[in-house]
């Protein structure tokens, strides 16, 4: 299915390098939200046994989900597969193995933007949310920046340092 989407033009004026840093940040907020949850100890006595070792799972499965958007940003902005396994303790081929399948799909997913659902009549984005509505994520992030990060001072902290698309590289629109 190969389709447009109704985000196409938005998302044209963000390189790939810029959507898969989007996605990212969208992951790393999720991480700090969900380490932030474990901090407070006051509803303590409102856990049930064994329900900080849930949230604790939860927050290394988040933390999988970013490692996952940082090597793909990585691979994105032109990291090679050595410099990528050196900071995972591993050999480029094993990095490359591990993360290889993840990468296809993000690949893929600018070929086929959707999959039909079991029933066959529903449209399903295959990028992630961030990457397939960026201007979204670019809001929410920004100002999920902005309420968090006490030292930036900056009113996009997000969105600012994003590589966009030349001019050149934008789809033409024809009137």
């Amino acid at each position: 299915m190969t389709e447009t989407t109704p985000y196409d033009a938005a998302r044209a004026r963000f390189t790939r390098q810029a959507l898969a840093r989007l996605v990212l940040c969208d992951h790393a907020a999720d991480v700090a939200d969900g380490a932030a949850g474990l901090v407070a100890t006051g509803n303590d006595p409102d856990t049930g046994p064994g329900g900080r070792v849930s949230q604790a799972f939860q927050l290394a499965e988040l933390a999988e989900r970013a490692l996952v958007s940082a090597v793909i940003y990585e691979r994105e902005r032109g990291s090679s597969w050595t410099e990528i396994a050196q900071y995972l303790g591993v050999g480029p081929a094993e990095a490359e193995e591990r993360f290889a399948s993840m990468l296809d799909d993000w690949n893929t997913a600018f070929e086929v933007p959707y999959r039909l659902d079991d029933t066959g009549r529903k449209r399903i984005p295959q990028l992630p949310t961030a990457a397939y509505d960026p201007a979204w994520a670019c809001d929410r992030l920004d100002t999920w920046a902005g309420n968090r990060l006490i030292l930036v001072n900056d009113q996009r902290p997000v969105s600012s340092g994003l590589v966009m698309a030349a001019p050149e590289e934008l789809p033409s629109v024809n009137p």
